[in-house]
């Protein structure tokens, strides 16, 4: 059965390194590149000493991306986001993906991640619903949009529901970064802010890996 070979998957020395995402907690979030560019932006990261990083589950071939990267850069956590239904639950599994990103609450989605012991991070807004994803097992609750809702909604939220670890996705910046850890989030999701669509467009992957190292000493890592 797909459950059994995602368990043993799951079960090997391969799994995901919370040593490797607590080095520099920031969850990089790729979407519509090529396998190639991915490549080389895997590379950029890798030399900034970035480790965690989410393949969107809408991006074409996005399970061969992360199966690329989980053989060929043993030292990235590689997951997969955008992840709405079990069906591209189990897809990205079976491609390997180490941890598990959703937009929405998909209580099956989170459960089975759960019983399987794949780090799973749920989209939520509204304070009931981060409750409800922490409820569920949740690693941790991906606040999202975060773009919408600013550091002060994180820090209002922290105030009667302390106990959630939060990753505040979408918003986050070269300038406000760090404002979101003196918050106390455990994590942030980034996209366009962290993968500059220039330097990916010029090709100039040495710019990008300096665009990373300053965001990742923002947080003092």
């Amino acid at each position: 059965m797909a459950s059994e070979k995602f368990w043993k998957h799951m079960s090997n020395k391969e799994s995901f390194s919370w040593e490797l995402y607590n080095r520099a907690p920031i969850v990089g979030i790729v979407r519509g590149v090529s396998m190639g560019v991915m490549r080389d932006i895997a590379k950029a990261y890798q030399r900034a000493g970035l480790h965690t990083i989410e393949i969107t589950m809408n991006t074409p071939g996005a399970a061969q991306m992360i199966s690329m990267l989980r053989n060929e850069f043993q030292q990235l956590n590689v997951g997969a986001g955008t992840v709405c239904n079990l069906q591209d639950y189990e897809m990205a599994v079976a491609a390997g993906a180490q941890f598990i990103v959703t937009p929405i609450i998909d209580e099956v989605v989170i459960k089975t991640a759960v019983a399987q012991e794949i780090p799973i991070f749920p989209g939520a807004y509204s304070p009931t619903e981060i409750y409800r994803a922490w409820s569920l097992g949740a690693s941790a609750v991906k606040i999202f949009p975060a773009s919408q809702l600013g550091v002060q909604y994180i820090k209002d939220i922290a105030a009667p529901l302390n106990d959630i670890k939060v990753l505040p996705t979408g918003g986050g910046s070269l300038e406000n970064i760090k404002s979101f850890f003196e918050a106390g989030v455990v994590g942030v999701g980034m996209g366009s802010s962290l993968f500059n669509k220039k330097l990916i467009q010029d090709r100039d992957f040495d710019g990008l890996t300096e665009h990373f190292i300053k965001i990742k000493a923002e947080i003092g890592r």
